[in-house]
């Protein structure tokens, strides 16, 4: 009695909404070659696709077949074909394997690094990285941890100081692995900026914190936006422009 009084219960329970998927890899073949792709389905009306450093990242609705994504992929293979091999090129200048007496960016000018046996330990001298790496270590992850404590430190600094200037209270901070965008603001969960700045001059790190700071005040990027920021960093303009040029330039580790 009690089981038959739950199936009739079950007949009349909404079904449950559709979850956004995680992103999960495949392949489609475009011609004879086989092109991976990080496909992500979410409530969406329509399929979407991008090519970063990272490669083809397809966005889907929620209820869709394999087969209609990989016919979409095949519409637009000449392009996605010409804007991989692109980007291959490109990271492939800009790859920088870490190896002793390898030479990394800081803050405009560079560091060499110095790997010797050790724990997977970190030190920073004046002009070098120390690297004191286990005989298996993963030398390029110990590179990226040592120059992430080190923008951590230095950006947590520079938001102090211009928050002061700015006359607001310091907002969190965090750090973003990402490439293409340089910083976010949000008012409840605060500033974070991409580690990889720390690869520029100062005055370039400056300029972003300042932009982001003053999305504190006006979250927008209108006239009152820019004399937000100009109030406490006058030269963005120059600034803004070389960080364009700059993005383009920076190692890939």
């Amino acid at each position: 009695m009690i089981a038959a009084l739950f199936e009739q219960l079950s007949l009349f329970r909404q079904p449950a909404a559709p979850q956004a998927e995680s992103p999960r890899q495949r392949h489609v073949l475009l011609g004879a070659r086989a092109v991976v792709y990080t496909l992500k389905q979410a409530r969406r009306r329509r399929l979407t696709m991008t090519i970063d450093e990272r490669g083809l990242n397809v966005g889907a609705p929620l209820r869709i077949s394999q087969a209609e994504v990989e016919n979409f992929i095949r519409g637009h293979a000449g392009w996605v074909l010409k804007k991989l091999d692109e980007y291959a090129g490109s990271n492939a200048r800009r790859h920088l394997s870490v190896r002793d007496g390898t030479h990394l960016p800081l803050l405009g000018a560079a560091v060499a690094v110095r790997i010797v046996p050790g724990a997977n330990r970190i030190r920073w001298h004046e002009d070098a990285l120390e690297l004191q790496a286990r005989a298996d270590a993963d030398c390029e992850l110990l590179a990226r941890r040592a120059l992430q404590r080190r923008a951590l430190a230095l950006f947590g600094e520079r938001v102090d100081y211009y928050a002061g200037r700015l006359g607001v209270a310091p907002p969190r901070l965090g750090l973003s692995n990402a490439r293409t965008r340089w910083g976010s603001c949000s008012s409840k969960t605060g500033i974070r900026l991409g580690w990889r700045l720390i690869h520029l001059p100062l005055p370039l790190i400056d300029y972003v914190v300042a932009h982001e700071l003053a999305h504190l005040i006006e979250m927008n990027h209108g006239e009152r936006f820019w004399a937000v920021v100009e109030s406490i960093y006058p030269d963005w303009r120059s600034a803004r422009r070389e960080l364009k040029l700059r993005a383009a330039e920076l190692p890939i580790i």
